[in-house]
């Protein structure tokens, strides 16, 4: 059902290009910044790995920002609205165990490749060319994919909203995204990601309070739940206990479950956006990092359904709503549009701001993440291992930059041609695990297992994909009569592809490790990856500066390993515990007993959502700053003093520089504390 949208083109045109221009223009400031008063120069190092020295906080706010797509709102608002309450749980823990035990993954990363750039490179350095020819074409189709419902979802809601072209949107969300990804690398993407996850948790704690405290349609949880309650008499739900959309048993709810979680297992492990956080990640801070994010993002996803897709169902009968007195269409709830049709009805023309605003943080954030994953995998896995292995640093970085520009427009005809082709966010969603499932278990046990045999590595993926596309296909065939948009995205048939990409490894693995035998790794040659040479771009003292550029002797390398080894241990303690408990004990007893939230349960429901909430606003809001306090003065300090003219910027990058009447002149010593020079001269002295 087409309804007038809410805003002018206007609005989605400043707000597409306006805010992308803010962003870009500060990033490009802030990299200059860093570079005038913390030397870090732009080296191809620093704008693949950011010098591997970001700490937990930024770490984890990346984690929350790169994990929160235009899906995890749009897509959890939807399936909210079609089964109730359990969707939003479905999807928030089946999405949040991927994350926590990828921190498994990325202490093993940290501990045995530490100079890898991407995990393709791991691949390669164990198992050689084929095999990583075979996972790089699976991890490029993971960021693809990935990409291509941010665009979908996100050009759709702006095209709702403002009357906007999806196809002008499809083409201008990714332009200012580029540029700040180009002028700052993956250090731009961190703090654009700290920037966009705070804007967007506090535009979900707005629609939270709105719907469950000041609307004057809903309120309160009483409300709502009376509405909700009211929606369940009108038009049940087909596999809910007693129809009721309060329970936690529903059977397309399940379904919905585990299509999502094994879909998501490979879009992070296959996605090289999650390698590269863990790349960047000082190896101290890798784990609580993961950790932090992981249990933060848990809470958007749920509190944003509850919120916004039973807001939906509730209000459906208000004047208020968008498709008043018709009910929403099966197309508008697969394109992602509960969700901005909710936040109408809460907040009129505010709410469609307001969604607009959260839509463009989650698909601009997300998308650097996956042009700085492309761009790493195509300068390091096929420019310098194929084409060019004596590159320099500045053709290094050159052909990021390419990339990084070359992805995005590739991406924005790519998501157009889904839009023509009728190719929904909802659609992609459930098929992403039929594609790229496959490749997870055998990409795990790369870094996890030392048995793993050439054979088994190679062709498992391939094989797996061939099983999955081929259930995918037969189950949507038998059960909708041809092959179509449609019968292809059905639940069953999606169930079926993502269950045996994910599953059939485990019978491949097994059977080519008893044909080939175990094999006896001995992880030395991952050990060996090298760093690129930046020397054409800096002298050897100031590449000495750039922070993560100190070449570590063996005592602090050796002291490195052991907190990665102790960190490994506490890593895969805490994943087990977390995964069951968000997996079985907490969801399980729920679905088994088919209890039905009464009021007062519900209300908790919704608090202890709004409580999670706040401690992801702390852990990725405001621990970042109290983290980086120190940095944060020095810099603004050497602002000041810069623009005063107290201090000259060369201070901050050669110590042993000074400055005379506008000169810089460079002092041929090593650079000295002023303490012990003092010492020094006085010992001479004496």
């Amino acid at each position: 059902m087409a309804i007038d949208p809410p805003l002018s083109q206007g609005w989605g045109y400043g707000i597409v290009l306006g805010l992308g221009a803010v962003f870009a223009l500060g990033m490009v400031l802030v990299t200059w910044i860093l570079k005038r008063y913390n030397h870090e120069l732009q080296t191809s190092e620093m704008f693949s790995t950011a010098g591997r020295t970001v700490k937990s906080g930024l770490v984890a706010s990346a984690v929350v920002s790169s994990w929160t797509w235009a899906a995890t709102l749009l897509q959890s608002s939807a399936v909210a609205y079609n089964y109730g309450v359990s969707g939003p749980f479905w999807y928030a823990s089946g999405a949040t165990v991927q994350i926590l035990l990828f921190a498994s993954i990325a202490i093993e990363l940290k501990r045995r490749a530490p100079n890898a750039h991407t995990f393709l490179e791991v691949i390669r350095a164990r198992f050689g060319t084929t095999t990583h020819i075979v996972f790089a074409i699976f991890g490029i189709m993971t960021n693809i994919l990935v990409t291509a419902m941010l665009l979908t979802g996100g050009a759709a809601v702006v095209s709702s909203l403002t009357g906007m072209s999806t196809v002008a949107a499809c083409f201008l969300l990714p332009l200012g995204v580029i540029i700040y990804t180009m002028f700052g690398g993956i250090k731009a993407t961190f703090l654009t990601d700290y920037v966009h996850t705070v804007m967007l948790l506090v535009i979900i704690l707005v629609f939270a309070f709105s719907t469950y405290a000041t609307n004057a349609d809903l309120g309160s949880p009483k409300k709502v739940y009376e509405l909700i309650v009211k929606a369940g008499v009108t038009h049940p739900v087909s596999g809910n206990a007693e129809g009721s959309y309060l329970t936690m048993r529903s059977k397309e709810g399940a379904i919905f479950f585990v299509i999502n979680i094994v879909g998501n297992f490979g879009t992070v492990f296959c996605d090289n956006g999650y390698y590269n956080k863990a790349i960047a990640a000082s190896p101290v801070h890798a784990l609580p990092g993961y950790i932090m994010g992981g249990l933060s993002w848990f809470a958007i996803p749920w509190l944003t359904a509850t919120t916004m897709g039973l807001a939906a169902l509730a209000l459906e009968t208000s004047t208020s709503f968008p498709t008043y007195p018709d009910r929403m269409d099966s197309a508008d709830v697969s394109a992602g549009l509960v969700l901005p049709y909710a936040a109408v009805a809460l907040l009129g023309k505010g709410g469609a701001v307001a969604t607009l605003l959260i839509v463009f943080m989650a698909v601009t954030s997300a998308m650097s993440a996956e042009l700085i994953a492309v761009s790493s995998i195509f300068t390091y896995d096929i420019y310098q291992t194929y084409i060019r292995p004596d590159a320099s640093g500045k053709s290094l970085i050159y052909t990021s930059h390419c990339m990084v520009i070359g992805f995005g427009f590739f991406m924005a005809a790519f998501s157009t041609g889904l839009y023509y082709a009728g190719i929904s966010l909802g659609y992609i969603y459930l098929m992403m695990g039929v594609i790229i499932s496959s490749s997870v278990v055998p990409a795990t046990l790369t870094l996890m297992w030392d048995g793993l045999n050439w054979h088994a590595a190679t062709f498992t993926s391939p094989l797996g994909l061939v099983c999955a596309l081929t259930a995918w296909l037969v189950t949507a065939k038998k059960q909708g009569g041809s092959l179509s948009v449609d019968s292809t995205g059905a639940n069953n048939p999606m169930l079926a592809g993502n269950v045996v990409a994910l599953l059939s490894p485990l019978i491949f693995i097994p059977i080519l490790t008893l044909i080939f035998g175990v094999a006896k790794y001995d992880w030395v040659s991952m050990k060996n990856i090298r760093r690129g040479d930046d020397s054409d771009m800096a002298n050897r003292e100031d590449l000495e500066l750039v922070p993560g550029a100190h070449i570590e002797s063996e005592a602090e390398e050796a002291e490195e390993q052991r907190k990665l080894l102790r960190a490994s241990f506490i890593a895969r303690m805490m994943t087990v515990v977390l995964t069951l408990s968000l997996l079985i004990l907490w969801p399980m007893p729920m679905y088994g007993s088919g209890y039905i939230f009464s009021e007062k349960f519900f209300t908790g429901w919704v608090v202890v959502g709004i409580m999670w909430l706040f401690f992801s606003l702390g852990c990725v809001g405001i621990y970042p700053l109290w983290e980086g306090r120190k940095s944060l003065a020095h810099n603004i300090s050497s602002i000041y003093k810069d623009i005063t003219g107290k201090e000259h910027p060369s201070k901050h990058h050669r110590p042993t520089d000074t400055y005379v009447e506008g000169k810089d002149v460079r002092v041929e010593t090593p650079p000295v504390a002023e303490k012990e020079l003092t010492e020094k001269t006085s010992t001479v002295v004496q």
